[in-house]
């Protein structure tokens, strides 16, 4: 694409002059306008967007230097070249500080013009590589970006780091933890009627939407994969705090509603004044959170509220009224559908409490509720294809339902039993769609456009939970994988053929030789050159340490 030039100059006869004798598009240029003097050029070089500039100093209405001020505050990238009478050196001098590219002393010839033009494109072309490379390296580090920040998160609501260290780690993540109180939300949208892996366009748009919202002073908000996002609000006092919570939350209601397919639900945590309480906040937005499998309609679930019973029915408790045939398997069902093994204690609890706190009083009650979902749990696993006998059985239910503590910690080994071979059989199921996207990758390697949203299309799978699972299946990011993979095509091409670096860069995806260059370098602890020419980072020739997969060499591959 030629570089676009324009002329800005008050002689007329010099202006004519460079606009006319010189042949511009042979020179791999496109004189794409003129102006008598600044006033007149700055709107037209808003719109025409050139690459490069040609300015006289002193012109009436706006001189060059007022003109150079302008561009390079809205167009920074343009470059700009100064014409200028000897005597008004000084003022050249000051244009160089503005950033100018070059000055020449008038009157300056076509050849001598055409040679700087020449010099500035060289520089332009220079900066155009040095931005393509930086914003291929941003991308490629977006993905190990959004999973650190999932780390974070993790690293918060466990207590497992200090504050030294959580701040340490938010800082370089560019998130500012500090202030008076804090609060967690955990939000999760799904569309009716969706099985577990589905996804909508209207899911990704929301998703997007809410990450939006994530202003890094009172809203956070956090990745947690299939279990939806977590909004992390701060705040110098609780009152803003509330105020702040409620306005987000109202606001994102509001969005919600807009999507009549789309079922959501929430829970909020307490508000606390330490970054250390963060998980308790997090367990109370939890127990909220699991509230969403007793409840078929969309809301957002106050954990204070709950506790206070404001959301429960009747607590008191008549067992000659209750029928086990009348209980609510399909809320069982929901959760060993959807749930994961950490929200399996709250689950239990909130479960009995829709049930009334006096029913488990009852041993006739608790054999029956057992019993129920023991054969709930079954019927789920057999529709899975597994057996009964991998849980634990029935036979002591006597001792099992002695007492409400027994029979709580039964069911919730029984439910954490199914969760675990549930997850193991979505495991094996997983492990073919890894399967099939390494296969993919193997033989589109060589696209440059290749990436993990064009491989999730292709499995059927949403961006971010097919980046979950791939990277728990192979425990590296797809961006990793895959730059692995053509680094190891690449060797192979280097050690075996005397192809060129350039054409070796496009064989293995990467159409800019300068980024293969850079990439394979950081990668790899060396140049494509000093690779072939016998050197290895760990100083064996002919030994390689960095297999795409673990036992195999890259020959396999």
């Amino acid at each position: 694409m030629m570089l676009k030039v324009f002329l800005v100059e008050d002689e007329f006869v010099v202006r004519e002059g460079i606009k006319n004798n010189i042949d511009w598009a042979s020179r791999g240029y496109e004189f794409c306008g003129e102006a008598s003097d600044g006033e007149l050029a700055f709107p037209m070089i808003q719109k025409l967007k050139p690459d490069i500039v040609i300015t006289d100093i002193r012109m009436p209405f706006m001189d060059g230097l007022m003109l150079s001020r302008l561009i390079k505050k809205e167009l920074p990238w343009v470059e700009i070249i100064i014409l200028t009478g000897y005597e008004e050196f000084e003022y050249a001098k000051e244009g160089i500080k503005i950033g100018i590219a070059q000055y020449l002393s008038k009157p300056v010839s076509g050849e001598a013009l055409l040679k700087e033009v020449d010099a500035v494109a060289v520089r332009i072309e220079e900066k155009s590589k040095e931005r393509e490379i930086k914003e291929k390296y941003m991308k490629e580090m977006e993905e190990n970006l959004h999973k650190e920040r999932k780390e974070l998160f993790q690293y918060l609501v466990t207590g497992n780091k200090s504050v030294a260290e959580l701040l340490e780690t938010a800082d370089r993540l560019g998130i500012d933890l500090s202030s008076m109180w804090y609060n967690i939300v955990l939000v999760k949208n799904q569309s009716k009627g969706h099985a577990y892996d589905g996804y909508s366009n209207s899911l990704i748009e929301i998703e997007r939407e809410l990450e939006k919202w994530d202003d890094k002073k009172h809203l956070i908000v956090f990745d947690r994969n299939l279990e939806g996002k977590a909004l992390l609000f701060r705040a110098d006092s609780a009152e803003e705090l509330e105020q702040i919570q409620r306005g987000y939350l109202d606001r994102m209601e509001r969005l919600l509603k807009e999507y009549e397919h789309i079922r959501y639900f929430g829970g909020i945590g307490v508000p606390v004044n330490r970054l250390r309480e963060l998980p308790v906040s997090f367990e109370n937005a939890s127990h909220a959170f699991a509230h969403r499998y007793l409840v078929k309609e969309s809301r957002i679930l106050d954990s204070r509220e709950l506790e206070r019973g404001i959301y429960r029915g009747q607590e008191k408790f008549n067992l000659s009224n209750v029928d086990p045939r009348q209980i609510d398997r399909s809320k069982i069902k929901e959760f060993l559908k959807q749930g994961d093994e950490e929200e399996a204690v709250y689950f239990v609890e909130e479960f009995f409490k829709d049930l009334g706190s006096n029913a488990m009083k009852s041993a006739l009650f608790r054999q029956y509720i057992v019993m129920d979902i023991y054969f709930c749990i079954v019927d789920f696993l057999e529709g899975m294809q597994m057996r009964r006998e991998d849980i634990e059985s029935l036979e002591a239910v006597e001792e099992i339902t002695r007492n409400k503590e027994n029979a709580i910690g039964y069911i919730n080994r029984i439910i954490r039993k199914a969760l675990e071979l549930r997850e193991k059989a979505a495991s094996n199921r997983y492990g073919d769609i890894v399967d099939a996207v390494a296969q993919y990758i193997e033989e589109n390697y060589a696209d440059e456009e290749l990436s993990l949203n064009l491989v999730a299309s292709h499995v059927n799978f949403s961006p971010n939970h097919l980046s979950m699972i791939f990277s728990q299946q192979t425990g590296r990011t797809f961006s990793k994988y895959l730059t692995d993979y053509r680094m190891g095509k690449a060797k192979e091409l280097l050690r075996c053929t005397g192809k060129r670096s350039s054409a070796i860069s496009m064989e293995v995806g990467y159409k800019d030789p300068h980024y293969f260059s850079y990439l394979f370098k950081k990668t790899q602890g060396m140049t494509p050159t000093q690779y072939r020419g016998g050197k290895n980072p760990d100083g064996e020739d002919g030994k390689e340490h960095d297999y795409i997969n673990e036992g195999k060499t890259e020959a396999d591959l």
